[in-house]
């Protein structure tokens, strides 16, 4: 794999033109006129691998481990995969991955039953929220409430939606600028853990929250 200039980064089986999303960053090192070198990477976020397709006229290659590698040049077959160092990785890549922005942070807080009451454990958690989102140059929080299958799905979204609230109104008086805040309320639609109606469960009475 040396020898070749860096082209493309396929993060989690989407690929990403490096020249297209970082703008002036390039990746240094020497290169061969018309080759470039694809590589499958962990999405930061997750740490999921996926997989991805690399495909020409002249044949097709497969990506589907972390850090699986190929490269192609004009009018040739690819060559057989390989996996790349962390130390490949951070040689060939570094400069292009440093560009890119943070991963999101995601937190879940749970709650009272029948309640937008925070449980103790997910009141604590409000300190680390507060500083990944001062961390962020320009901050992006999404907050979507949940419920279990206790009451009706209307009553359930309305609880949802109190409960979003609650959680933006303690980021707002602890300092956040509420206009980079979102609200979204799901009810009983997406549950955490799959229940029968009318059931109470404390995991799916939570909310989830996203800082970007």
């Amino acid at each position: 794999m040396t020898g070749l200039r860096p082209i493309v980064i396929v993060l989690a089986g989407v690929a990403v033109m490096l020249t297209e999303a970082c703008g002036p960053h390039r990746v240094a090192g020497p290169s061969r006129p018309g080759e470039e070198i694809i590589a499958l990477l962990p999405d930061s976020d997750s740490g999921s691998v996926g997989q991805a397709r690399v495909s020409n006229q002249s044949g097709s290659a497969d990506l589907s481990a972390a850090r699986e590698a190929t490269h192609v040049a004009a009018g040739q077959s690819h060559a057989p995969p390989a996996t790349l160092s962390e130390a490949d990785v951070e040689r060939l890549f570094g400069s292009a991955l440093s560009a890119l922005p943070q991963p999101p942070r995601r937190f879940t807080l749970n709650f009272q039953f029948d309640s937008d009451e925070l449980t103790d454990e997910a009141r604590a958690l409000l300190p680390e929220i507060l500083r990944t989102v001062k961390e962020r140059p320009v901050p992006d929080v999404i907050i979507v409430g949940h419920t279990d299958t206790v009451g009706t799905p209307d009553a359930n979204f309305a609880l949802g939606l109190k409960r979003a609230i609650a959680v933006r109104d303690l980021l707002v008086q602890a300092g956040l600028d509420p206009t980079f805040i979102e609200v979204i309320s799901h009810g009983e639609g997406d549950l955490l853990v799959k229940t029968a109606d009318e059931t109470p469960e404390p995991r799916n009475r939570r909310v989830e929250l996203a800082v970007r």
